[in-house]
């Protein structure tokens, strides 16, 4: 099969050989019709986040496609079958092959780019607010990066808990999107400190849950914008990963937890579980369109470099996705 592959000396990505992916008893084997990108295959292609034991080093962490093969112990899927799903790695090829009890039914209403920009932003959003920061009607959330794939997915997800978020966000276009989406106050973080604003907006109280992707920089401003009992979950390290002080009496004393996470690094039985939790809740949503996958733009997968380049440029809002198959 053909895949997207990188260049060893050069770190660039072209489209190569690979081999077929062969499905397990419990597997489906899936034709690739979309996949989309996302910050850790930046990372991996530049040879420093490299994937789990056993797992193909082709990056990918989503796809949408169709079912072209099914193991014989998998029930309820059959070949023809249109499915999007999360995965380790892979998807950045034309076949992956996954867990058939990880494939999500795509709605027929929804296109393979459309699925393909769905699973890992819309899971890592589920799982961090949920399972991790325990989210409730009510409660508030500060997001940042506000207008990122996971950012859009996340507003969503607070809105149709019956919670509030507040975001950062680097433009006023971004910061639009964001309340349209459902942000009740989208911040300029390039305007000054948002620590002052976020108190403020929750009369002092703070938030409850904070999803961070910039890490070192955002320290003393994220742990003084959280209520008592708040939760500061680290998603990334964007801005750097080394803090020059931390005081863990204001942990004690405001009794706050932070909490590092990583979805890719999971247990398959865990990406199952919150697979099947995700859907419950989620995918009745899709199809009467209360949540929606947010599609910056859509590039030929022989773009696939230029694709990277424009994510690290910053500028997308919401997912970029590359098209294998029309």
């Amino acid at each position: 099969m053909k895949a997207v592959l990188v260049e060893e000396k050069t770190r660039r990505l072209y489209i190569g050989e690979a081999e077929d992916p062969v499905p397990k008893e419990d597997e489906l084997l899936v034709s690739v019709y979309a996949t989309a990108l996302n910050r850790a295959d930046l990372v991996q292609k530049r040879g420093l986040y490299p994937p789990p034991p056993g797992i193909t080093d082709i990056l990918g962490l989503e796809m949408a496609g169709v079912v072209e093969k099914v193991g014989k112990h998998v029930t309820g899927w059959k070949p023809g079958d249109r499915v999007c799903s999360l995965l380790p790695g892979g998807g950045y090829a034309e076949k992956v092959v996954i867990p058939a009890e990880m494939a999500i039914r795509i709605p027929d209403s929804f296109s393979f780019e459309e699925a393909a920009a769905i699973p890992e932003v819309f899971l890592t959003a589920y799982l961090n607010l949920f399972w991790l920061g325990g989210l409730k009607a009510g409660h508030t959330v500060l997001i940042h990066a506000g207008a990122s794939g996971v950012g859009t997915a996340a507003i969503q997800l607070v809105r149709e808990a019956g919670a509030i978020s507040i975001v950062t966000a680097g433009t006023e276009t971004k910061r639009t999107t964001c309340l349209e989406l459902g942000a009740s106050l989208a911040l300029d973080y390039k305007a000054g400190p948002f620590a002052p604003a976020v108190k403020e907006a929750t009369n002092g109280k703070g938030v409850n849950i904070i999803l961070d992707f910039i890490g070192a920089p955002y320290w003393e401003q994220n742990l003084s914008s959280l209520a008592i009992d708040g939760r500061l979950i680290i998603i990334g390290i964007m801005g750097g990963s080394k803090v020059p002080a931390l005081d863990l009496g204001q942990l004690l004393r405001r009794r706050l937890q932070v909490i590092g996470t990583a979805l890719r690094s999971r247990s398959v039985a865990d990406k199952i579980a919150l697979t099947k939790e995700f859907t419950s809740f989620a995918m009745p949503r899709f199809q009467d369109g209360r949540l929606k996958p947010i599609i910056d733009s859509v590039w030929d997968w022989e773009q696939a470099q230029e694709a990277h380049e424009y994510m690290e440029s910053n500028k997308n809002t919401g997912k970029i996705v590359l098209q294998i198959k029309k």
